[in-house]
């Protein structure tokens, strides 16, 4: 796990404990915590979805993570980040990447929140693999690109 000054990010392999990261989030002054988890849905591309493996090199992933967040925290005055993300296999319904950030007022936090997921699938070296009927498909999510395996 890093962190930076009221910024937090790591890749973990067991679930989220969302409820535990809210808990402990920003400081007295802050009245906005804005959060994002997503999570593994049942579908993708008309095709039904049973389980997603995540992989990411580690790395690389983990300073792009806290590069993002200390943008985003230095751009809108945010107090603190926490972007978490899973690796490995997630079955439908589990939290797949958390991001939360506070701020004394809503508007930072919730565009904060914003600029922080997007930049994570746009930049962060993560992949995704469904499952579908009839077998597994690597997705790049930042292109829209499908690749069979």
């Amino acid at each position: 796990m890093g962190t930076s000054a009221g910024v937090v990010v790591d890749l973990v392999e067991e679930a989220i404990n969302v409820a535990a990261l809210l808990n402990h989030v920003g400081e007295d002054g802050d009245g906005a915590v804005a959060s994002f988890i997503g999570r593994v849905r049942n579908h993708s591309d008309g095709a039904p979805v049973h389980q997603l493996d995540y992989q990411a090199y580690g790395p690389m992933a983990l300073s792009e993570m806290r590069r993002i967040a200390i943008e985003a925290r230095d751009r809108f005055g945010l107090s603190a980040v926490t972007v978490i993300h899973r690796v490995g296999a997630l079955l439908v319904g589990e939290a797949a990447v958390v991001v939360i950030t506070t701020a004394p007022h809503r508007g930072a936090a919730l565009d904060g929140c914003r600029q922080i997921i997007e930049a994570v699938k746009r930049d962060v070296p993560i992949w995704k693999r469904e499952h579908v009927p009839g077998g597994a498909r690597w997705v790049d999510g930042r292109c829209a690109v499908q690749a069979d395996v």
